[in-house]
Formats: C-alpha cells, sequence, structure tokens
C-alpha cells in the first residue's frame, strides 16, 4: 500500500522540513512509510511518486491543503490520472470541517486568545470561488467554538489588515488572528505585521494535524483494500463498470471522485 500526502510546495527550505516532518509523524500514528509529494514549485509530484509505486498495490493520497480549490480539484486529478497507476484513491482535503476548525481554535488557546476578543481567520488567499466558500465555511465554524463572530482575511491582498482595522472600528477590545496556514513563512510574517494584538502559530506542527492526516488515510485505506481484492487476477480479464479494463476505468474513477469530493 502506498500513502501519500500531496502538498502545495515551497522554496523554503523550513516549509518543505515541515511537510516532510508532518509526513513522518502520521506514518508513526499508522506505523506506515507516508511519502511527500509537491503539486507546485519542486517535486517529486503526486504523478511521479505514484509512477513509481508498484501497479498492483492501491495508493491513498490526502490533499495537505486547508481548501478545496484548484490544486485539490484539477492539479491532483491531473497528476493521478497522468501517472497511470491503476488504483489510486484521493482523499478529502484536510478542510473546510470541525477536525481542522478544533486545531485552529487549539492554537488560539495557545496564543492567549480569551472570550470577547475579536477574532479574525488568517489565510494565504485565493481567487477560486469553491475555496473562498470553504474558508468561509471554516470562519463560520471558528465562530461556533469562540462564541463570536469571525471575520475572513487573506494575507496574500492585505486584507487581514483591513479585517483587523475593522474590528478596531468596532471597538474591539482585543483583535486575534487565527493563523489558517500550515508553516512559517512569508504568509506568516504578514499576518504577524498586520496590527493585530496577538497572532496564533501555524497549523503543521499541531498535534492534531497529524491525527487528522492519519484519519483521512485510515478511511481511505478500507476501500482502497477493498479495490486491490476486487482487481485480483483471474482467468477472465476483469472489466470496470464502463466496459474498460479496470486499470483505465479506475483512473477515470478517481479523477471523478476527486474532483466530485474537491478532493
Amino acid at each position: 500500500m502506498t500513502l501519500i500526502l500531496a502538498a502545495h510546495g515551497t522554496r523554503k527550505p523550513a516549509g518543505v522540513a515541515m511537510i516532510g516532518d508532518l509526513a513522518a509523524r502520521v506514518g508513526e500514528l499508522l506505523g506506515r512509510r507516508v511519502q511527500v509529494a509537491f503539486v507546485d514549485v519542486l517535486g517529486p509530484t503526486p504523478g511521479e511518486v505514484l509512477s513509481q509505486a508498484d501497479p498492483g498495490r492501491p495508493a491513498v493520497v490526502v490533499p495537505a491543503f486547508l481548501s478545496r480549490g484548484y490544486h485539490v480539484r484539477t492539479d491532483l486529478p491531473t497528476h493521478v490520472v497522468a501517472s497511470g497507476h491503476p488504483k489510486v484513491i484521493v482523499t478529502p482535503a484536510l478542510g473546510p470541517g470541525g477536525e481542522i476548525a478544533r486545531i485552529v481554535g487549539g492554537r488560539l488557546a495557545q496564543s492567549g486568545w480569551r472570550p470577547g476578543d475579536s477574532v479574525v481567520l488568517g489565510a494565504a488567499g485565493t481567487s477560486d470561488a469553491g475555496a473562498r466558500t470553504d474558508l468561509h465555511v471554516t470562519a463560520t465554524t471558528l465562530s461556533a467554538l469562540v462564541g463570536s463572530r469571525v471575520r475572513l482575511g487573506f494575507a496574500a491582498t492585505g486584507e487581514v489588515d483591513e479585517a483587523v482595522a475593522a474590528a478596531r472600528r468596532d471597538d474591539a477590545r482585543r483583535v486575534v488572528v487565527a493563523s489558517y496556514l500550515l508553516a512559517d513563512g512569508l504568509f506568516q510574517q504578514r499576518l504577524q505585521a498586520c496590527g493585530a494584538d496577538l497572532v496564533s502559530q501555524p497549523l503543521g506542527p499541531h498535534p492534531g494535524l497529524a491525527r487528522l492526516i492519519a484519519n483521512r488515510l485510515r478511511r481511505g485505506l478500507a476501500p482502497a483494500a477493498t479495490l486491490h481484492a476486487s482487481c485480483r487476477p483471474s482467468r477472465r480479464r476483469a472489466q470496470g463498470p464502463l466496459g474498460l479494463p479496470n486499470s483505465a476505468a479506475h483512473s477515470a474513477w478517481s479523477a471523478r471522485r476527486a474532483d466530485s469530493r474537491g478532493a
């Protein structure tokens, strides 16, 4: 069984190291090796890792993304199909959801947040409509956890500064930015410089994130095992639901499944 954590990619060595460390912690929880791939900036790509994997054994890929943007919906499925691997399960992205919102809330508490503080969810930024919807869902979920409205701001465009200023105009006692980033880097630095009283740390090193990814992989392992059993060779060449050999049918199915789930 091949397990892959697929991240965006960064030129910053610390960011690359964080993803590697995260994969190692997930591997410890599962008792299995978890490989790392990157959809942009550097390699190996998911397609390269999958093309070198045993095609006779299923592979499970977890997108290390906090929303279902272009890289999750388009880039990752493209890599899967291009790899030619016949048995790939792509899990949902890490957000939105209650699990990731609770991790953000845990980071907030560690930063010194107190009830009554005004909170801004500080994300990297995106022009993708689906991803923006996911980020608003996360802000709403976090609002339920902290008991007050959570604004959304993007580090890439300066919107997080505007959100902090808006909270000040509303006579907020203190403004706290909840980092919705996986790793330290340029965007985390922009959050630190946005004028908030407190900024929480990135999510990558939080123990809950490794558990979330491990749970994604466990859920993917069950259908992968079923797929492996169903694809064992027989005297008659097995066919998929489209009348194609199982390998071709499943490659197409993997891409459609990933796109439909936003994963």
